[in-house]
């Protein structure tokens, strides 16, 4: 069995929203790959007794707790103290720590303030863990079965610690059996959608299905036993692949990592020399700024008025506005030289794309070496949000042609 482990955020800007705990997100993505059952994330502000109280819960029901935030040297960050009341392990101060904290600043040109002496302090019996990228040192401590691992609450520091520092401890401290994580990665139906479209397949009961919503992006994620059979476990994928059909853009396990739509597209685009030009509208440039970076983009324009656009291109508005976006992805493509010409259009004005009950229809227009092909799509709620789906609409319309080609 995966040994549990919880994730113990301190600091009373992570409870108020002030900042976002980013730490939890990161930690148990290592955690679970290393093998870890994560249980419980758990955030507390700057109360030494509710530090005291959660502390104690957690060694009565875990096997290893890691900690981030309140190591610096203030008034606010009592963790050493809520440590040492917790577990009646006072504090004892650390000559090595202080010469570690000490040094810090001597290489930076800097005295050590007096309040930085209060970081050289540990719970008796705690293993100093030295932080080579701050000031305030980590250490783990064990109580009965429970094994914590105490971290600065910095990003930059606390991943290095982990990574270099921590992680080699936990592989030493537990039996770890990695579980086979595989993210499926789709664009274009919901979470609801999703969940409805897999309700026909058999999950094993040892295989754990869920979920996440991104803007510009929906996961569904696979987590199977390290021990399961690897035929067994590709057919399963596949089944799901499958059942989703073309809204999938990209499956990543372990190392083999795919990264958002935007590189699905520039990963065949750069394998097949290929480029493209495009005109936006409701997405008021967002599209490619997305792309930005890229050499295979080649041109790109935007206009929010209609009328304008089509005077600047010297097209006439025919009532069929399909007829009219075919004559213009044409000029784009000549004039651009574009392998792939693609180009937006909805006949709003900006004040119905700013009316988030107005729904507005995106005609996506895209010419290829094999001709040209049309899409259309509704638009709802506010500005931003239709300007985000207007961008990646456009961008998962060149993706589904560019996959189905490359099948």
């Amino acid at each position: 069995m995966n040994p549990k482990v919880e994730i113990f955020s301190q600091g009373e800007e992570v409870v108020t929203g002030q900042v976002a705990d980013t730490n939890a997100a990161w930690l148990s993505t290592q955690l679970v790959e290393m093998g870890f059952k994560v249980s419980r994330h758990t955030a507390v502000g700057d109360k030494l007794e509710d530090l005291i109280s959660l502390l104690q819960e957690i060694a009565s029901r875990t096997d290893c707790c890691i900690c981030t935030g309140g190591l610096g040297p203030t008034t606010d960050d009592l963790t050493r103290e809520a440590v040492a009341t917790a577990f009646d392990a006072p504090l004892e101060f650390d000559e090595a720590a202080l010469k570690n904290i000490s040094e810090y600043f001597t290489q930076r040109d800097r005295a050590m303030p007096e309040v930085n002496r209060k970081q050289a302090y540990f719970p008796k019996n705690a293993k100093r863990i030295d932080n080579d990228w701050g000031t305030a040192p980590a250490f783990s401590f064990k109580y009965q079965q429970c094994l914590f691992v105490f971290m600065a609450g910095v990003p930059f520091e606390m991943k290095n610690i982990f990574n270099e520092k921590v992680k080699p401890d936990l592989e030493q401290c537990f039996s770890l059996q990695a579980q086979q994580l595989v993210i499926i990665k789709t664009f274009g139906m919901g979470e609801s959608d999703l969940q409805v479209c897999l309700n026909t397949i058999n999950l094993p009961d040892n295989v754990e299905l869920s979920f996440r919503a991104h803007p510009e992006e929906n996961q569904v994620k696979l987590l199977f036993p390290n021990d399961y059979d690897q035929e067994d476990k590709v057919n399963l994928v596949l089944q799901v692949v499958d059942k989703i059909g073309d809204s999938v853009f990209g499956v990543e396990e372990g190392e083999d990592k795919v990264g958002s739509l935007v590189d699905v597209i520039s990963s065949v685009l750069n394998e097949n020399q290929e480029t493209l030009a495009l005109i936006e509208t409701a997405s008021q440039g967002l599209l490619a700024s997305k792309c930005i970076g890229y050499a295979w983009l080649l041109e790109s324009s935007f206009c929010s008025n209609l009328e304008t656009l089509m005077q600047k291109w010297e097209v006439k508005i025919d009532s069929d506005l399909s007829v009219t976006a075919e004559t213009l992805v044409t000029k784009l493509q000549q004039q651009s030289g574009a392998d792939f010409a693609l180009v937006q259009l909805h006949s709003d004005r900006l004040p119905q794309l700013n009316d988030k009950n107005h729904s507005t229809l995106l005609h996506n227009i895209l010419l290829t070496p094999q001709g040209i092909y049309q899409e259309k799509q509704s638009l709802n709620g506010t500005f931003a949000r239709k300007q985000n789906r207007a961008a990646m609409l456009g961008l998962d319309f060149l993706r589904r042609y560019l996959q189905e080609l490359s099948i």
